[in-house]
């Protein structure tokens, strides 16, 4: 995000508001604190391609960590704020980041972080005021401000350095080359995105979701990038997201399918409360959504809801409207960037309507940092196509859907099943809140389908509801798509971007080498 040509366009016009606090940072104060940053990272001797982090909930701080990266050549990686400090210092290591821009709410974890990252040269630590910080850590506000507010002299254009979420294995750093070019020229995908979107400078953007996750961060940037105004979320509040859209007369938002899911178990008093109808592109991706959720969406606020389809690699892009998708309902839109192939295991293409690997001419040029051997493993053995492992088919217009992703297909019995299916119809489900299924040990057929619910608020969790549920699913699964059994948890361990870490819940199964309910 660079804010240096709206700052001179709209001095004194909010960059962004603190959702909880309502404070407000006009364009003019955002450009010069993103300036005093950048001269920072100059004076430790942080020079074009470097890298740095930032590990931090979402604050009044968290935009211009970002800012200060676009406009000093920096590829900068942010950092899940929920992370352990052995994951935090993976990542730190892993991108080779110089400096680490932290919380005080953090600090006991970085602490532990770069304890274990002797590459690291400065911790910054925003909110410290006057606590006392360990030997190596700075105030940020002290360390900044004694830097000018006006740009380096020799600004050019950076980016973020984005991770794979894990949640089938340890991320991998997604490394595109850096142009040299101005930092008010941002790279071709962003200008794409943000005209599809239709962001303009009259807009209020409402982000709801963490910061450190790559689309709302490029939401932001969009916004920024064209002199909106951004309303950040400390944390997503189904209730408080209503309001907000009415209070700010929001225009723009970005959800995904878990946010989906809570607002819509609100009551009709309470879905009700507020004006909604300055609301006009609701966008949403990150996590398969539901068919049911999906249209309960659009019969609520209308065909103002957006869907789109992309790894985190970018190698290809899918788009569509709610017309669209109510057209082809499941749909994840029509492949917009990147050339689509649908294969089989022997790499052979699949015909319309039958599901395969999704295998992508790609778009635009990636690696895994540092690592050549995944980079390898994502391509085709010639090198022309890659993957994450998705799987899905097409239908004769040209519209893509998910089947599921291949690491966690079931093989129960010979048969392969896919777990989303049983997932779509469980979680919009009355009683159920979330739920997860996947394939747990089974002598005789290998895997057996398990489903791990979370159920509603006050539903009572006993042998009664079980059946209610099994049932429920026999009327519209195949018999071997049917969970034999159900276990419950208090929380599913889903990350705020709506992804499900689901490793953490099969290592539970299958660490043990036997089904075993939840310890919470």
């Amino acid at each position: 995000m660079y804010p240096g040509n709206q700052a001179k366009k709209y001095p004194k016009r909010p960059a962004f508001i603190m959702a909880s606090t309502g404070e407000e940072v006009f364009y003019e104060e955002f450009e010069k604190r993103a300036n005093r940053l950048a001269h920072y990272l100059r004076s430790v001797g942080l020079s074009f391609q470097d890298h740095y982090s930032v590990f931090m909930e979402n604050n009044n701080r968290h935009l211009e960590a970002s800012a200060a990266g676009e406009r000093a050549g920096l590829y900068y990686t942010c950092i899940n704020s929920y992370l352990t400090a052995d994951e935090v210092a993976y990542l730190i290591e892993n991108s080779e980041s110089k400096v680490l821009i932290t919380s005080i709410s953090k600090l006991d974890v970085a602490m532990e972080a770069v304890k274990k990252c002797p590459a690291v040269i400065s911790v910054l630590v925003v909110g410290a005021e006057t606590k006392q910080l360990p030997e190596g850590m700075c105030d940020y506000l002290e360390a900044v401000e004694k830097f000018p507010g006006t740009p380096i002299s020799d600004e050019t254009l950076g980016t973020s350095m984005l991770y794979s979420s894990g949640t089938t294995g340890r991320p991998k750093g997604i490394s595109r080359p850096l142009p040299v070019q101005p930092p008010d020229q941002p790279l071709p995908i962003l200008t794409f995105l943000s005209d599809l979107w239709s962001f303009h400078e009259d807009m209020v953007y409402l982000s709801p979701a963490p910061l450190y996750h790559s689309a709302p961060q490029a939401a932001a940037n969009f916004a920024i990038r064209k002199g909106a105004t951004t309303i950040i979320m400390e944390k997503f509040d189904p209730l408080e997201f209503l309001r907000l859209v009415e209070k700010y007369k929001v225009t723009h938002s970005q959800l995904v399918p878990t946010m989906f899911n809570r607002m819509l178990k609100l009551s009709e008093t309470e879905k009700n409360k507020y004006d909604l109808s300055s609301h006009k592109y609701a966008i949403h991706g990150a996590a398969p959504c539901p068919e049911i959720t999906k249209r309960q969406m659009i019969d609520w606020w209308g065909p103002i809801i957006y869907e789109y389809y992309g790894a985190t690699e970018a190698f290809g892009f899918a788009y569509c409207n709610s017309e669209e998708w109510l057209n082809h309902p499941g749909t994840v839109g029509k492949i917009m960037i990147g050339e689509l192939s649908v294969l089989d295991e022997e790499m052979k293409e699949l015909p319309q309507g039958e599901p395969g690997t999704l295998w992508f001419k790609p778009a635009s040029e990636f690696k895994y940092h540092n690592d050549p051997q995944k980079t390898s493993e994502a391509f085709s053995e010639d090198g022309t196509l890659t993957t994450v492992g998705d799987v899905g088919y097409t239908d004769s217009d040209g519209f893509l859907y998910l089947t599921d992703r291949q690491a966690f297909m079931i093989i129960s019995g010979g048969v392969n099943i896919y777990p989303q299916e049983c997932e779509d119809l469980l979680i919009p489900h009355p009683k159920v809140s979330d739920a997860a299924v996947f394939g747990v040990p089974n002598e005789d057929l290998g895997e057996e389908v398990k489903a791990v619910v979370q159920p509603v608020e006050g539903i009572e969790v006993n042998e009664e509801l079980t059946s209610e549920l099994i049932t429920y699913l026999s009327k519209h699964l195949a018999r071997q798509k049917v969970p034999r059994s159900i276990d419950y948890t208090k929380e599913l361990p889903r990350l705020p971007t709506g992804k499900l870490y689901k490793r953490l819940l099969r290592d539970k199964y299958w660490g043990a080498g036997k089904s075993r309910l939840i310890k919470d």
